[in-house]
């Protein structure tokens, strides 16, 4: 399966931009593509076993990795400089090939490193036999000088463990946006120069340095998620050393980087279209899916209703609460294999609440296979342990999405999309709309358009119905946006499609090594179904 179908599935939102009246910004200034020959090349060399953990001992030799040096600020080399990390997967077919192709799996904060490796999942053979597949973490993420804004996890574990998704009291409102308050201020104080740097745009102009340093005069790229804005952001910037450009899972480009509010509060409306589907494919899938009994609509709200006001103890100890509930749903959502898991498990909790004779005894037996359970405790640690994780996701998303609120002012907001949102939507207001408010990022460099892609070829645009990080509608906006754009629909449930439905994989594969544009309007259907 895609190794990085999951990247950001536990993250709450796709986050925005720190303070108010940021929405705006001036004319983008011209930015000069980087040139072959006049840029330095990427030395390869060899890799780390951990690097190729999993890969067939016949296999390494397709593999090589480096670490390429760009400026924190490409526009002021005194800030210094920071290393990308790279792994290369060589053409199958050297005669044949035709160049690199760049993948990115989103997040943002998404590792990409080893995406090459994986690359059988989503791409078919014609495109393994002619690119080198290259993977990279962007700035600031994984082994790319990992923007960390704590020193130790202890301290890490205090503030996110303060941070409640779900937040329904006073005190966990106030105490989650207090948290954020806290973790802003961490940041400011550890996270230095690079801070400012984390913007798409930053990113964008990484990967066309990259882009001229193996030596390809037009970038070959494939997107997912998160790695969509890049790909949108470079064809926008650089229309002209865009060769092939393919991006899966879209956001709406236009509306993330002017309105981070409204394009989250737009964000928690696609996990409730993707619920509603999941909901109704069950219902019709009837005996298929163990929650399809009565009707399943009426019998997931009543579960949620249930969880808001307590939780359900669960077989075999612990608890889930409206907190794990809600984030197991929301990420489950992005994988339609787990469908028939989840179904098993609301039906599981139902039952709980409504144990009938037999059934009930039946049930203690029973563990629940994919919704979380409560903490039961956590393992000692030594004190001062090192934090190693990245806070990459925040650092992108409050660069690039303005949110032009107060941090006051997101019980309200939350309020009113519960109102319209029931399920997603105080999940969402209290990911990045509470965070990015308080975010310490200074003026940072972002691009907001416009957005017409004038390249030779057009882009690209995969989207599914029934995405739930991004909706099919932002799919739809990402096409209109770009302008000279092919859209591909598919009827069908998760977070992004490549590896998974044979029709778009064909029509992509053909695209990237002959350039055939695909004709418009195409609606594909996935390989397998939910149920």
């Amino acid at each position: 399966m895609r190794s990085f179908a999951l990247v950001g599935a536990l993250v709450a939102g796709m986050g925005l931009a720190g303070t108010a009246g940021t929405a705006v910004a001036a004319p983008e200034a011209a930015v000069k593509p980087a040139v072959v020959g006049a840029t330095a090349p990427v030395a390869w060399g060899t890799c780390s076993a951990a690097t190729l953990a999993g890969v067939p001992a016949d296999q390494v030799k397709f593999y090589s990795c480096a670490r390429y040096r760009v400026p924190i600020d490409h526009d002021n080399a005194s800030l210094g400089t920071i290393d990308i990390a790279l792994l290369k997967r060589a053409a199958r077919t050297p005669d044949a090939r035709i160049g690199s192709l760049f993948l990115n799996p989103g997040g943002p904060g998404g590792s990409g490193l080893r995406m090459p490796i994986s690359g059988q999942y989503y791409f078919q053979p014609p495109v393994l036999d002619r690119f080198d597949l290259i993977g990279f973490d962007p700035r600031g993420v994984g082994q790319s000088n990992p923007l960390r804004c704590f020193t130790t996890q202890e301290d890490a574990d205090e503030i996110f463990g303060a941070q409640v998704p779900v937040p329904l009291s006073r005190a966990e409102i106030s105490g989650t946006l207090a948290s954020y308050r806290d973790y802003g201020q961490f940041c400011k104080n550890n996270a230095g120069s690079l801070l400012n740097h984390m913007s798409t745009k930053d990113v964008v102009r990484d990967v066309d340095t990259l882009r001229a340093a193996v030596g390809d005069r037009k970038l070959t790229y494939v997107g997912f998620s998160y790695g969509t804005l890049i790909g949108s952001t470079y064809a926008a910037m650089f229309p002209k050393q865009s060769r092939a450009i393919v991006i899966d899972g879209n956001v709406d480009p236009q509306l993330r980087t002017k309105d981070g509010v409204e394009y989250d509060r737009q964000r928690a409306q696609g996990f409730e279209v993707s619920l509603d589907g999941f909901l109704k494919k069950c219902a019709e899938a009837a005996a298929k899916c163990a929650f399809s009994s009565g009707t399943p609509r009426a019998k997931f709200d009543e579960l949620r209703e249930y969880l808001r006001k307590q939780p359900i103890t669960v077989p075999g100890g612990g608890s889930v609460d409206i907190n794990a509930f809600t984030g197991s749903v929301s990420s489950i959502l992005y994988s339609p294999s787990a469908f028939p898991g989840l179904a098993e498990d609301l039906q599981a909790l139902y039952d709980t609440i409504h144990p009938a004779g037999a059934q009930a005894q039946t049930l203690q037996a029973r563990q629940l296979k994919l919704i979380v359970k409560g903490k039961q405790g956590l393992a000692d640690q030594n004190p001062d342990s090192p934090y190693t994780s990245d806070d990459s996701y925040f650092a992108v998303n409050c660069s690039d999405k303005p949110f032009k609120i107060k941090q006051d002012q997101v019980p309200d907001i939350a309020a009113k999309w519960e109102r319209e949102s029931r399920t997603f939507g105080r999940y969402q207001a209290f990911a990045d709309t509470a965070g990015c408010p308080v975010w310490p990022a200074k003026k940072p460099d972002v691009y907001r358009g416009p957005w017409q892609a004038k390249t030779d070829v057009p882009v690209v645009v995969v989207s599914n119905y029934y995405d739930p990080a991004t909706r099919y509608k932002f799919g739809q906006q990402m096409a209109a946006e770009l302008g000279n754009s092919r859209l591909l629909s598919v009827d069908a449930f998760g977070h992004c499609i490549l590896g998974d439905a044979l029709g778009v994989d064909q029509a992509v594969a053909a695209y990237l090594t002959d350039l055939t544009v695909p004709a418009n309007g195409q609606v594909f259907q996935p390989n397998v179904q939910p149920f």
